[in-house]
């Protein structure tokens, strides 16, 4: 048993982290049969899948919350450098045409499955680059991920990450590494050009490409228990070194006309609708729309039907809000 699964089991002790115990148990079986010793893996198999007394939800409660305390500090100021959003809080519907559907899809499936994966030596999809315009659900398919594995979502502040000390934002970022291997999470580099624009067009060449060489270096050695997200609206100012680093690259495009009425109308689903909707007509006028500009449309038309007291959200109405909306009055949103 190597010394790094050493130190987290007893670090998993001495937080009373069960869960955490448990997938480390698993792996020092699997470390057992990879070097041969097939009857004591098979056995501490055996004892990990006896039944055991279920934990209440209070429980659970408890030792999700005591994994999440350990957040990653700032070496100079002591900051937050990242902030949890825990699964229960997750945004998670998304609309997506069916080949984007599929490829987030597949990443979920695979971690769940990604016990069986490594029985047979093959290793889940872990790290994901989602870019694509502002408003078409980048942030949001992140959520998503996080929903659907079960998995809370680290976000790092960038804010906090970055320093004007030599080598301490590289610094930083290592820290917020180190807290993914601890915990399973989504780590989640949102809009992460702001550190990993490529080396060759920066002007900042100190620090900046020291920032850039550490996030490489860390994403070619990245194993931690959960997953790594990363989303840009500008692809191709990343780091080209960079995009072979992740096992999965794809864009989240804009909606479509059918993605645009299935949004409205799942957003309006929980009021009551006129029955003479020229829905083809909005979606139209919603043409070339981000997906967070037509929920905002569909909730602000629904808004303003409760304040006038009809409670029945009719076509002028959204006529109304999307106008609205495209007149630049409006957030386009979730990125």
């Amino acid at each position: 048993m190597n010394a790094d699964i050493i130190k987290r089991i007893v670090r998993a002790i001495a937080d009373g982290s069960q869960s955490d115990l448990e997938r480390l148990a698993r792996k020092v079986a699997e470390a057992e049969r990879k070097q041969g010793h097939a009857r004591l893996a098979d056995q501490l198999q055996e004892i990990l899948d006896k039944p055991r007394p279920k934990k209440s939800s209070t429980q659970a409660i408890t030792d999700s919350e005591r994994g999440l305390k350990e957040l990653p500090l700032s070496r100079r100021h002591g900051e937050l450098l990242a902030t949890v959003i825990p699964r229960e809080s997750l945004e998670h519907h998304m609309v997506l045409p069916p080949e984007v559907e599929d490829r987030f899809a597949r990443t979920e499936r695979e971690y769940a499955a990604r016990e069986r994966l490594g029985a047979y030596g093959l290793r889940n999809r872990k790290t994901i680059l989602l870019y694509g315009p502002p408003g078409c659900g980048k942030s949001l398919g992140a959520k998503r991920l996080g929903w659907n594995t079960g998995l809370p979502l680290l976000k790092v502040r960038f804010d906090a990450l970055i320093s004007s000390y030599f080598g301490e934002s590289a610094a930083n970022l290592r820290a917020v590494f180190e807290a993914a291997r601890e915990r399973p999470c989504v780590l989640l580099l949102d809009e992460c050009d702001f550190i990993a624009r490529s080396r060759s067009t920066s002007k900042d060449i100190g620090e900046a490409s020291r920032i850039v060489n550490s996030l490489l270096q860390l994403m070619e050695e990245f194993d931690a228990p959960g997953l790594l997200v990363a989303t840009t609206n500008v692809e191709s100012s990343l780091d080209n070194a960079l995009f072979r680093r992740f096992d999965e690259v794809f864009q989240v495009p804009l909606p479509g006309p059918k993605e645009i009425e299935k949004l409205l109308r799942l957003t309006l689903s929980s009021v009551h609708v006129a029955e003479l909707v020229n829905w083809e007509a909005l979606v139209r006028q919603l043409s070339g729309a981000s997906a967070a500009m037509a929920v905002k449309a569909a909730q602000d038309a629904a808004k303003a039907a409760v304040l006038s007291g009809e409670k029945i959200v009719s076509e002028s109405l959204l006529r109304n809000a999307i106008s609205e909306l495209r007149h630049g009055n409006g957030n386009d949103g979730q990125g």
